[in-house]
Order: C-alpha cells, then structure tokens, then sequence
C-alpha cells in the first residue's frame, strides 16, 4: 500500500517553501459545496455553461485562476456567493474584491461573462473589508490535503471564532497548487500564500502579532510578485516587522543570467507616512537549498527544485511623497 505523503516528505527534507506562491491577476472563487472531483469543476455541482466559460477563458489564456469555495453553510444555503478579485495596479497591497450573492450557481457563468465585458451586475453587494482566508481541503487532488488541510480548516474555524475576528471568513478551497506545502492556504484580499501552518503561526497570520520569524517557516510568498520577488519580500519582512503587511509593493526582476544562476531584482514600497523606498537585491541559486522532490503523492517521478537565496541587498533611493490637498 501507497503510505507516501509529499508533504511529509517536503518537511522531512528541510524544503523552504519561499518563492511557491503563484502569480494570478484576477481570482474567481465560485461557491460550490463538496465533494468535488480530482478536476474540481467536473464536480456534480457546477453547471455545463461554467465549465465552457472556464474551457475559454484557458484558450483565450487570460490570467485567471478559478477555485470551488464552500462553508460549513454552504450545503443549507438558498444562494451561491461569487467573489472577483481584481490585482491593483502600479503599488499595492493586492487585489480589489468584488461580492456577488446569486440564487444559484447556474447564474455565476453569466455574471462572469458580464464581468469580462466590463458590465455590472444588479447582484453586486456592497463588500465590507473582510478577509477570506482559503484552505485547500480538496483530497481528491491530493490526498495531504485531506489529511492536512481537513483538520486544520475545522482548527482555523475555531482559531477564528476563539479570537472573536467577525470580519475574517474561512473557505475550503479547490486545489491552488502546492499540496506538498499542506496545510496550505491563500489569505485575500492581500493574496499572500502560507504553507505548513499550525496554530500558533496561523494566529500569528491572523493577527499579526508575535514571532515574525515564523513567516520563514510557513510563508510561501506573496502571489502578487513573481517568485524571485518574493524571496526578497519575505527578506524584507523579517528586517521591518508585522507593520510591512500595512505597505504597497511594487517589484520587477531587472536582469536574469543565461544559466539561471544569478538574478537582479528590485522592490519598492510605500510606508503609511507616503515615504517610498527602493531595495535592490541579488538572488543567487543556492545549491545547498536545491533539492529533488516528489511535488505531489502522485508524482511518478522527483523533480529537482531550484531555490534562490539573497547574496546582497542595497537601499537605492528614499522619497518623502508630499500629498498636496
């Protein structure tokens, strides 16, 4: 019998899950409950008319990703939520969200197609400012999420409800990639990606407060910035503290080598006082970290997994933004 667990095997081999976040413009999470099939929108629930809209906008290859969401409630309700979110353009602390509440999930095709048209929707609601923190549960994609990502969702609602946090919401979530990092969960709007949490890093997340070195264990990265990006953001997080979740980022790789082996990066950000400051940084592939691993239970074969590591950082220029009234 199969007892492999990518995700036991990523822990046991020290991976560090830095730089696994992947790098969406819009995320289009649709209400559906379980179970789901290992190809989620194959799954019972969802309508013919979502998966061609899903089928087209692959072949139009727009940035999109969409996730199968679900409650607890989610089975009781008469309605099906559909949640937009949008990336902000130019500094930011990530993506724009959008709130629909529908009759039903054979309606979220029609709203979407509208979306992408630019046209609103009368089922638009007023959104207030609250977190939407996803759990991959989907087992039947990889079975470290069952065995991981189920008890800790049941875990983080608890976490959330102790905590008496009326303005963060909890959804099991399709597959976003990354099983062997389970349990792994994106938080939005900000669109930042964990990995491996417990509870004390997960109350850490949530209120963002003790240990900022637990983000070197369970922070996968910021899916607003490419990979390389996000080394030198989590770099930069460790050296500012809990107040750098309250900054807009803007970063860019300004040079890759031929081989790979070395890249110049550059990420500026904006403090709560308008000041804006400018790092440039260079990441050098670090041998001691690159390592061959199973990405998934099901995996065939091991993959070699290139890790980045941040050989220098330099402040390159500080502006004081005055904003005239």
């Amino acid at each position: 019998m199969n007892t492999f667990f990518c995700s036991d095997y990523s822990r046991q081999a020290g991976e560090d899950i830095i730089g696994s976040a992947t790098n969406y413009q819009t995320y289009i999470l649709v209400e559906c409950p379980p179970p789901w099939t290992s190809e989620a929108f194959n799954s019972k629930w969802v309508p013919e008319n979502l998966r061609i809209l899903i089928e087209e906008v692959k072949r139009a290859k727009l940035p999109i990703r969409f996730l199968l969401i679900a409650n607890d409630l989610s089975h009781k309700v008469n309605q099906t939520t559909l949640l937009i979110y949008q990336k902000k353009e130019g500094l930011s602390n990530g993506y724009h969200k959008q709130e629909f509440i529908l009759q039903n999930i054979e309606q979220v095709a029609a709203v979407v197609q509208k979306w992408l048209w630019g046209i609103g929707s009368n089922s638009e609601v007023e959104t207030t400012a609250t977190r939407d923190i996803l759990v991959c549960t989907h087992g039947s994609h990889d079975k470290c999420c069952a065995r991981y990502g189920n008890p800790f969702y049941f875990h983080a609602t608890a976490t959330i409800s102790n905590l008496d946090l009326d303005n963060v919401r909890i959804w099991r979530s399709s597959h976003f990639g990354g099983h062997r990092f389970a349990p792994t969960l994106i938080d939005m709007p900000e669109g930042r990606y964990y990995g491996a949490v417990d509870g004390d890093s997960f109350t850490s997340i949530l209120t963002r407060t003790g240990d900022i070195q637990c983000l070197q264990k369970v922070y996968r990265g910021w899916g607003i910035l490419p990979a390389a990006l996000q080394i030198l953001e989590r770099e930069l997080i460790l050296s500012q503290g809990w107040d750098w979740f309250n900054y807009k980022v803007a970063g860019k790789v300004l040079e890759q080598s031929l081989d790979n082996n070395t890249i110049l990066a550059e990420l500026s950000f904006e403090k709560t006082s308008g000041s804006l400051y400018t790092y440039q940084a260079k990441l050098v592939k670090d041998i001691t970290k690159t390592q061959k691993l199973k990405s998934s239970c099901n995996a065939a074969q091991e993959t070699v997994i290139s890790k980045y590591t941040v050989a220098s950082l330099w402040l390159t220029s500080t502006k004081v933004m005055s904003y005239s009234a």
